[in-house]
């Protein structure tokens, strides 16, 4: 994959380009009112397919997003070309939650462009405020442990400190409140019910997880003895690349988050056999990692979907970061020199003893060497000495 996308090349790719291409100048988009007019019913007929007359407020809002996702795109490709160029050291922010926000008012206030956009729709007779209100909050956090990611990812953009967000894409968030006869329910957050016009999927970066199993000591005369792990279950963590812009739009950075898929998503035999809910049975576990933020852990089962889903995001984002940098700089050697890995509380603490293993097991190093790259790369940060933000797991699940 090109890296001129903003994503690294695909796991699989054989000959990536990105790096040797030229850098990529910013086009010199016009952001004026009669521009964006343009942009939005341009976005509203071949991105939405809907004409004007028929259009509603929804309609209007995606058509909007995209058009100022376009405006994001022109800064989000040059930021990652001067990267490259730069050789520029990156940081990496681990975090279980990004408490983003709606990003409609956010972008345009940071590519400077709210009153020309407001002017653009006010021609087309469309209210921004009113788009404003149709956007869905993200429900990718619960209070300030995700907000403070999210002002971190945008603070860095404005500092143009090259940077990625490492999260999970939850389907759904902690729960919507309701209160009834003064007693709270809680209901489902549906906030990618109608997309999310924000994000660029990218099915073609994935990497695979492994969960269980048993560990193969198999003897090598020469080298000394060799463990292999032989996962019981495999799946997969699909990326989702949001782009961050940073203030007036000199620099946008890249919030990746995963999603959990199934390496068999269907047992066709079961299914042909009348055994309709157990052919998706794997599907369906592989699915619950990224359903739902902080799933209750007072059940055994809870507790081991927790530690899934913690183990799951920073094993793919160590994958993902690993093979960015040995794609730019050749040599898993150099990881501390030029990556920075930042730890949100304990939640993604698993990363230290998957970077371990990657080291270990993938790339060949020995366990003094494996070792002092991993100290060098990695730093902490603990906001609470609340339990949740201390996380302690039973021996047995780890």
């Amino acid at each position: 994959m090109d890296e001129i996308t903003a994503a690294p090349p695909s796991p699989n790719a054989t000959s990536p380009n990105g790096p040797q291409s030229q850098p990529l100048v910013a086009p010199a988009v016009a952001h004026d009112a009669a521009s964006l007019r343009r942009a939005v019913l341009s976005q509203l007929t071949y991105a939405v397919g809907k004409d004007p007359l028929v259009a509603t407020p929804r309609d209007w809002f995606v058509a909007t997003a995209f058009a100022v996702r376009d405006c994001m795109v022109d800064r989000w490709l040059p930021s990652t070309h001067a990267t490259y160029a730069e050789g520029s050291k990156r940081v990496y922010y681990l975090s279980l939650e990004f408490l983003i926000g709606r990003l409609l008012f956010d972008s345009l206030n940071n590519l400077g462009i709210l009153e020309p956009m407001r002017a653009a729709l006010d021609d087309l007779g469309v209210d921004l405020n009113t788009l404003r209100e149709i956007e869905p909050d993200a429900a990718l956090g619960n209070g300030g442990l995700g907000r403070l990611a999210a002002c971190f990812m945008e603070s860095m953009a404005t500092l143009s400190v090259a940077a990625y967000g490492y999260g999970i894409r939850y389907n759904h968030g902690l729960f919507r409140q309701k209160i009834k006869d003064g007693w709270q329910q809680e209901f489902p957050e549906t906030w990618l019910a109608f997309g999310n016009p924000w994000e660029f999927a990218r099915p073609e970066v994935s990497f695979p997880i492994g969960f269980g199993g048993t560990v193969d000591p198999s003897g090598h005369p020469d080298d000394g003895p060799a463990h292999v792990w032989v996962p019981s279950e495999t799946i997969e963590a699909v990326a989702y690349d949001t782009p961050v812009v940073g203030w007036r739009g000199r620099h946008v950075n890249t919030l990746r988050l995963w999603s959990s898929r199934t390496t068999e998503p269907i047992l066709l035999d079961a299914f042909n056999r009348g055994d309709h809910i157990g052919a998706l049975a794997s599907r369906s576990r592989a699915n619950a990692i990224s359903q739902v933020l902080y799933p209750s852990d007072e059940s055994p089962q809870g507790q081991e979907l927790r530690l899934r889903q913690e183990y799951f995001f920073s094993s793919a984002s160590l994958q993902d970061l690993m093979f960015r940098h040995i794609h730019q700089h050749g040599d898993v050697r150099t990881l501390a020199d030029h990556n920075a890995i930042q730890l949100n509380d304990t939640h993604p603490a698993i990363a230290i003893i998957e970077m371990m293993r990657l080291l270990l097991d993938v790339h060949g190093l020995g366990w003094d060497e494996a070792w002092t790259i991993t100290q060098a790369t990695f730093s902490y940060t603990n906001h609470t000495l609340l339990p949740e933000a201390l996380e302690t797991w039973p021996v047995n699940l780890m």
